[in-house]
């Protein structure tokens, strides 16, 4: 069994990516886990929303490894929605234990749904990578990239819309820093042979291209026949209605947001705070066309669009 974890900043198209690739007939998905947040904690830590001298000690719990109540309950959940039954289940669990668990309840449901990947999607799970590494050492991880201005843009436009605090709120110069804090994260990837990279520009503008690339990377056949559409449930749109547009898997230029919300002042402020986007895609550019270089001709399409 294949397992794949899509992650990034938040309304940098992670979803667009997860519903294409549920559109291929060996891709088992569903909605978002938030598994690993909910077990390890610290998210706002982890972001850097927390200042140093201000962040909490870690409950006596989380030290010795021992999972909170919230995160067993966690799976407990998602056990009842793949299994239609609720876990046997001891009073606490390790970390390690409960990853493990996690793991392989999602192998059993892509198994039995006949897939042989199966994708989980969280964006958050950018922030624990490490941990899911240690977990399943043999995961892969699709990490999507968009330009800084279009994420702030999209976060204030769903926040205006929807008004979700829990997701959305905080503000602009909020969400600049953790898409700084993402960007940061993305770049400490670049190169390691189990990460692949996404510009969503990228994937707007040379379809084809991408999906060849991000084919290769996950050994899917790229010329499997797709679905017309997404069919695989992977959005509660009751609660996240902010996804409709994305969750057929369908790819398109999305509305420009950036000079409808963002007047000259902050979007100048926004060129001097964001950090550089165009040196993240240009270090994936040329990490790629070193691959490429080395990859014997014999080796194949399989190596050499590896991301």
């Amino acid at each position: 069994m294949r397992r794949t974890f899509v992650v990034g900043c938040p309304r940098s198209g992670t979803t667009i990516v997860q519903a294409l690739l549920a559109r291929h007939p060996a891709v088992y998905t569903l909605p978002e886990t938030a598994f690993f947040e909910q077990l390890h904690g610290d998210l706002t830590m982890r972001w850097g929303d927390a200042r140093m001298h201000i962040r909490r000690l870690r409950r006596w719990r989380q030290t010795l490894g021992l999972t909170r109540r919230h995160a067993r309950e966690t799976y407990a959940a998602l056990h009842v929605q793949l299994t239609g039954k609720r876990p046997a289940m001891l009073p606490t669990y390790h970390h390690q234990s409960l990853s493990q668990r996690f793991l392989a309840v999602l192998d059993r449901s892509a198994a039995s749904a006949e897939r042989s990947m199966w994708l989980e999607k969280t964006p958050n799970h950018l922030l624990y990578i490490p941990e899911i590494e240690a977990a399943a050492p043999d995961a892969r991880f699709v990490h999507v990239v968009r330009r800084g201005m279009d994420v702030l843009a999209s976060l204030a436009d769903v926040y205006l819309r929807f008004e979700n605090d829990d997701a959305f709120g905080g503000g602009t110069v909020h969400w600049a820093r953790r898409w700084n804090r993402a960007m940061e994260i993305h770049g400490q990837h670049v190169g390691r042979t189990q990460h692949h990279f996404v510009f969503l520009e990228d994937l707007v503008r040379q379809p084809d291209n991408e999906w060849a690339r991000l084919c290769a990377f996950l050994e899917l056949p790229p010329d499997a026949p797709l679905e017309n559409a997404n069919h695989q449930p992977i959005a509660n749109l009751k609660d996240e209605p902010w996804k409709l547009s994305a969750i057929g898997g369908q790819v398109r230029e999305a509305d420009r947001k950036v000079d409808s919300l963002f007047g000259p002042k902050l979007q100048r402020w926004l060129h001097g705070r964001l950090v550089s986007y165009e040196d993240l895609h240009a270090q994936c550019q040329a990490t790629r066309a070193t691959l490429v270089s080395r990859t014997p001709k014999t080796a194949g399409i399989l190596v050499a669009n590896v991301g």
